[in-house]
């Protein structure tokens, strides 16, 4: 969504990989006193890697050869970067309900294909319910800035795995949502959750309805 990006398509790979050379790999190398940049740039691809799942900072330590002080530095410093941002789970009544996990989303679904180095079309990517999802998530989460939004936001799961991609709160009220790429998708919210927090919407998100609900219009 850099409008650069969109105003250039013919040269947006280049565009997109000198950005995140710069602003990723220089701007915050240099201005957030990382000492091990390696393990910044590692932490980096496999958030690219898990968007739309819960993360860990446990694993992600494991797996990144770090402790788990410097992961969560790191991901502060990235989020103060305004490259990614958490979204963390709705707990509020039910013993299962998962609480202690988060999801980590990319301010630009761009910016998280250079990460990983793949510009293939939509029509060719495996990853397309990812792309979708945190496309979805960040560009709302823009809208509610602009729009002066006083609430919160959250994703919910409970032990058992059922699911709810997305729930906002305000003024006591609880909305949830679901994101599908397709329109024929079917969606289902879990009956725990619908039971416990009767929210008075509960609505699918696909690519032909996202625009009213990404417009200022759909924010009120």
């Amino acid at each position: 969504m850099y409008p650069e990006v969109i105003t250039n398509p013919e040269n947006a790979k280049e565009i997109l990989t000198n950005l995140a050379g710069s602003y990723l790999y220089k701007d915050i190398l240099e201005l957030g006193g990382v000492r091990r940049p390696d393990i910044l740039l590692k932490l980096l691809q496999a958030l690219a890697w898990q968007v739309g799942n819960e993360v860990s900072y446990n694993e992600l330590a494991q797996t990144l050869g770090a402790d788990k002080a410097t992961v969560s530095d790191y991901i502060d410093l990235l989020e103060k970067a305004f490259v990614i941002f958490r979204l963390n789970p709705f707990a509020r009544n039910l013993r299962n309900e998962i609480s202690s996990t988060r999801k980590i989303y990319f301010y630009d679904n761009g910016v998280r294909n250079t990460i990983i180095n793949n510009f293939a079309p939509v029509s060719q990517r495996d990853d397309i319910g990812a792309l979708w999802e945190n496309f979805i998530i960040s560009e709302r989460k823009k809208q509610l800035a602009y729009s002066g939004f006083y609430g919160n936001t959250y994703f919910w799961r409970n032990t058992a795995q059922a699911e709810v991609d997305y729930v906002e709160e305000q003024d006591g009220k609880i909305f949830a949502y679901e994101f599908k790429w397709s329109p024929k998708a079917k969606v289902s919210f879990p009956k725990a959750f619908l039971n416990e927090y009767h929210p008075p919407s509960a609505r699918a998100i696909h690519r032909d309805n996202y625009w009213e609900w990404l417009s200022p219009e759909g924010i009120k």
